[in-house]
């Protein structure tokens, strides 16, 4: 069936881990008929949670793309992950999203997973609604939850359903405000029953806080309001879109998504009050709006790349136009032509082929050649580049490596192919600490990585603290003599130097020469600094480069026949190796400086925290949303494990990002620590 680009919603659905949220899309498609048995995330047969790594975990590390088709409408459904390491999934749904549901468990009641995915939906400037799920679990408390929900939000809050409870605190129903009707669950589908009439009384309070927040939404409506008129249906439905459409107003759902009550009342609500792709604006990376034009110029933005032993699929929205099959688009980025072969729409990992994807709409295509997550592809006659997705860097590293020698290319291939469908990790060589470092946003994204470089490219690797890139240099002035003499037979090797070594201005290594007399020949100072510039490469402390260093031929001597450039290459070298202990040689740690973002209730712990790791606060101030920001210079050797600790500190509620500084001398205890690792592992090796 085909759908016009007003009959197509895309919710995000969000919130903290376990709350409901996949379950909640499972029944969704199976009460509109998607699927003939609702999945169970123990049995691990949900349309979302597909990967092999969901199922074994039992939690969802992947955006999940699905749809359910109700009333002549197909509402996309974006399932992302609730566990903090995988917030880069939240983007890419955030990044195509008409609006968000945020889920909050009726036992747990507002968690830190909520609070992440309102600032989400918030900053991305996305109408946010609220589903209070598990309304019939033991423990559960809907009127709690939605009190709480009150004091934080204020009166933006508006509920939209809420359970009937029987006389012994058990959930047996929901009702719908706008439509006034009530449901029970039957067999795993709702079937409307009469209102309770011990209910009439708490539905009238109900009924006037939906009709104040609809008379708020316009001053046509505020009037009749006033005026003591009865809002019609339409009036309601107008009043209810207009206010979530702009973010004024937050209406509330809740249920049991494993039963399905309460699952029909949100379908209805999201077809007539969620805003349409039609009523949303995109923008080009220079700022101009993309109009949501069903017959405008083909444009749409990958969200998603998915990789596996058959191929890549590239998961997109269109923007504007439409795509057909076999279509020509280019990609913005690259200038590359890309065929749109087979497309199709996705399932979860169920892929059916269509003709075309509409405006609004979400599809998938294969084997496209040199497209990535957040590329365009648009009409190479008027192109158009939207504005990519915003990943937060990675920060959290360790350094990988196979439990069996000899497999590191594995190691590099596999994490080349799983960086086509995750952006939100690196991985970087650095030949400096001889490591490869993989980066990523916690422990467990990257416990992932490592699980699915066994599973798919066979390769098992260990994680260890990844080295800090220390530096070296003198600090005192010397100058020292240096004579290569060799002489086996045949042609001698002999070069003879004195060089002066003394702290440098630049960080690089200055070279110059003060010879008089033609005892070193000019043609020979090429070969004296290529001797230094390779030995700086390790200095003499802990195999670490020596910077800031100035070194200066001052004298040597030369023969005849023996000296070549070899040989003064190799005079240098013992110069270098002789003269640096003597110059009273340093250990240099780098110095990053630490920008985090916490609630004002953890001001006392970070600071603390800090002062351990031998951090130097510079600054503080609020941010728009009132949380403290923090900025300290702090020694990167102490940051290691700071991601993981600062989530412990405040219950995943902090963040924050970090960049290097500059380098300065290490106190005397970590250089000694630095200096006595440095040599037991040149021994191991």
């Amino acid at each position: 069936m085909s759908y016009t680009t007003e009959n197509i919603r895309n919710i995000a659905i969000l919130g903290h881990g376990s709350s409901g949220k996949t379950i909640l899309a499972e029944s969704m498609i199976f009460q509109t008929g998607g699927i003939d048995r609702l999945g169970k995330i123990t049995d691990g047969n949900t349309v979302g949670d597909s990967d092999t790594e969901e199922i074994k975990r039992e939690i969802s590390i992947y955006l999940a793309t699905m749809y359910a088709e109700y009333k002549n409408h197909k509402i996309n459904i974006l399932d992302t992950p609730g566990f903090f390491d995988f917030a880069g999934e939240v983007a890419e749904a955030l990044r195509i999203a008409d609006a968000g549901i945020v889920v909050c468990s009726a036992k747990d009641g507002v968690t830190v997973g909520f609070e992440k995915s309102w600032s989400a939906l918030s900053a991305s400037k996305l109408p946010k609604a609220i589903y209070v799920s598990k309304t019939d679990e033991e423990n559960g408390d809907f009127d709690a939850v939605f009190a709480d929900l009150r004091e934080r939000y204020g009166t933006a809050i508006c509920p939209i359903v809420i359970p009937i409870v029987d006389g012994s605190g058990k959930t047996v129903g929901v009702v719908d405000i706008i439509s006034q009707k009530a449901y029970s669950t039957d067999g795993g589908k709702n079937t409307e029953i009469s209102i309770p009439a011990d209910m009439e009384s708490q539905l009238e309070d109900i009924y006037a806080t939906v009709n104040e927040c609809v008379a708020e939404t316009s001053e046509e409506l505020m009037d009749k309001f006033f005026d003591g008129e009865e809002f019609t249906q339409e009036e309601k439905i107008q009043g209810l879109k207009a206010g979530f459409s702009d973010a004024t107003l937050v209406p509330v759902f809740c249920g049991s998504a494993i039963t399905g009550l309460g699952t029909i009342a949100l379908l209805d609500a999201i077809v007539s009050i969620f805003p349409s792709p039609a009523d949303s604006l995109d923008f080009a990376e220079d700022g101009t709006e993309i109009k949501p034009d069903p017959n405008g110029t083909a444009c749409a933005i990958v969200y998603k790349t998915l990789s596996d032993q058959y191929g890549k699929f590239s998961i997109f929205k269109v923007l504007s136009g439409k795509i057909d099959a076999d279509m020509q688009l280019v990609n913005t980025r690259t200038g590359t032509n890309e065929k749109m072969g087979h497309i199709s729409k996705l399932q979860g990992k169920k892929s059916t082929e269509v003709k075309e994807i509409v405006c609004g709409d979400i599809g998938a295509v294969s084997k496209l050649s040199d497209t990535k997550t957040g590329d365009t592809l648009s009409d190479a006659k008027n192109p158009i580049t939207a504005k990519g997705i915003d990943f937060i860097p990675p920060c959290y590293s360790m350094a990988i490596s196979p439990k069996v020698k000899g497999q590191e290319e594995k190691i590099a291939t596999g994490l080349a192919r799983l960086a086509e469908e995750d952006l939100t990790f690196t991985f970087v060589n650095n030949s400096e600490t001889r490591q490869l470092v993989l980066s990523g946003s916690g422990d467990i994204q990257l416990d992932v990585l490592c699980s699915k470089l066994k599973d798919k490219f066979g390769v098992e690797v260990v994680l260890a603290p990844a080295r800090v890139p220390y530096r070296e240099k003198i600090r005192k002035k010397v100058q020292v003599r240096g004579r290569h003499k060799k002489q086996s037979g045949g042609a001698g090797q002999f070069g003879d130097v004195v060089v002066e070594f003394e702290p440098g201005e630049a960080e690089d290594l200055t070279f110059e020469e003060k010879i008089f007399g033609g005892s070193v020949p000019r043609n020979f100072f090429p070969a004296v600094e290529k001797g230094l510039r390779e030995s700086i490469a390790r200095g003499v402390l802990a195999g670490y480069p020596l910077v800031f260093l100035k070194a200066t031929l001052v004298d040597g001597s030369y023969h005849s026949v023996d000296s070549n450039e070899l040989a003064f290459k190799l005079a240098a070298q013992l110069a270098y190796k002789d003269g640096i202990p003597q110059a009273n040689p340093v250990l240099l740690e780098p110095i990053g400086m630490l920008t985090v973002t916490i609630p004002d209730t953890y001001m006392g712990d970070i600071m603390s925290d800090l002062s351990k790791r031998r951090g130097s606060p510079v600054g503080m101030s609020l941010n728009a949303e009132g949380m403290q920001v923090v900025e300290a210079e702090v020694p990167m050797g102490e940051m290691s494990s700071y991601a993981i600790d600062l989530r412990s500190m405040t219950q995943g509620r902090g963040s924050f990002t970090m960049e290097f500084v500059r380098y300065e001398e290490a106190p005397m205890p970590v250089q000694t620590k630095v200096i006595q690792e440095a040599k037991m592992l040149a021994e191991a090796d």
